[in-house]
């Protein structure tokens, strides 16, 4: 089974789920909100915090031509993708003061770069770990970058079909990394259920032979849990203070509550996952008692045959297996038998 390490958290098959909070743009450009947010990722029991790592001018060009455009029926509606990215991102200066503040917190803080810039200034706060936006699989510069450095890489698939996830994988591969997760991401925001997919999950893992996991665009916590249980090994969640804040990845990311119930909720299922194991543990065996066996339900004279009337199976198991009971029909009882008391094996003439 795969596993790789960031950090300190082995992560994979039979080890609790990585759960990342996304702060993105839900700081609103305030620094002060940007601390809170991982103060509070840290209360919740998140196991890291992932920022964003470019500016406007690099993900993107000035420009009001049509294709830079956002969608008019999306989220992001009536601006230019420049327009978006400057209120989006997260100041540079500001990184390596919330590294060093996670650091002390004890909560693990990395980022996604968007160009090979960031990589740069992301390896001079040495993060240990890089992801890979859904938009930038195809950018194999960008992922050669980041693989270069010999730390794990997380991608989301979002919009990638099998080519473009296969030559992201080989790309790592080609500078020798193989610490690899893949998260099944769905590209909307708030992503419907209906579109996401979880059971290529497992498919990811057994086809890319790597460690995967979700990134959830999804509202609620329900999809986050599924997943799990499906052996998703990370889970990324946008995160803000309160959605009522305001922002521009509000709208579909969790607040504190709900963030705090998910991991809470993630830890009770993993618990109950367990592993299997047909022994029975030691409050099992003292259970058995209460199940079923043999008794005697009406008075037997020695002699007398057994019968449906007067043999039945009832709880609690103190007499014979119930196994024994069709045999023992039609032999005769070796003594008087009072009714309630548990058959044994020297009750019965077996010739």
């Amino acid at each position: 089974m795969k596993e790789i390490k960031i950090g300190n958290s082995l992560i994979g098959p039979g080890h609790p789920a990585f759960i990342i909070a996304e702060m993105s743009g839900n700081h609103n450009l305030d620094y002060g909100r940007a601390e809170a947010i991982v103060r509070a990722a840290k209360e919740a029991g998140a196991d890291a915090v992932k920022l964003q790592t470019y500016t406007a001018d690099t993900i993107t060009l000035n420009s009001n031509e049509p294709c830079f455009m956002t969608d008019p029926d999306g989220l992001w509606a009536n601006q230019s993708l420049y327009e978006l990215y400057q209120k989006a991102y997260t100041p540079w200066e500001w990184q390596p003061k919330l590294k060093k503040l996670a650091d002390e917190l004890g909560i693990m803080l990395f980022s996604s770069p968007f160009d090979v810039t960031a990589v740069d200034f992301l390896e001079e706060m040495d993060v240990q770990a890089y992801k890979i936006a859904s938009y930038e699989m195809n950018d194999v510069q960008l992922i050669k970058k980041c693989a270069e450095t010999g730390k794990p890489i997380i991608m989301s698939t979002g919009i990638s079909d099998l080519a473009d996830i296969d030559l992201a994988i080989k790309t790592c591969k080609s500078v020798g990394n193989d610490k690899i997760v893949l998260l099944k991401c769905t590209s909307e925001y708030p992503a419907p259920f209906e579109s996401m997919n979880l059971r290529m999950i497992p498919s990811l893992s057994e086809t890319f032979d790597c460690v995967s996991g979700l990134s959830d665009h999804s509202m609620g916590d329900e999809v986050a849990i599924a997943a799990v249980t499906l052996g998703a090994s990370v889970i990324e969640k946008h995160f803000t203070l309160d959605r009522a804040d305001g922002g521009v990845d509000s709208a579909f990311s969790m607040d504190i509550p709900e963030m705090t119930a998910m991991v809470k909720h993630i830890r009770n299922v993993e618990a109950a996952l367990g592993k299997v194991d047909y022994t029975l543990t030691e409050d099992q065996l003292k259970d058995r008692h209460f199940s079923r066996s043999l008794f005697v339900c009406k008075d037997i004279k020695k002699g007398e045959e057994f019968t449906y009337d007067n043999v039945r199976s009832v709880r609690p198991n103190n007499g014979l297996p119930v196994k024994y009971l069709e045999s023992l029909i039609g032999k005769k009882a070796t003594k008087d038998l009072k009714f309630a008391t548990p058959l044994s094996l020297s009750d019965i003439e077996w010739n």
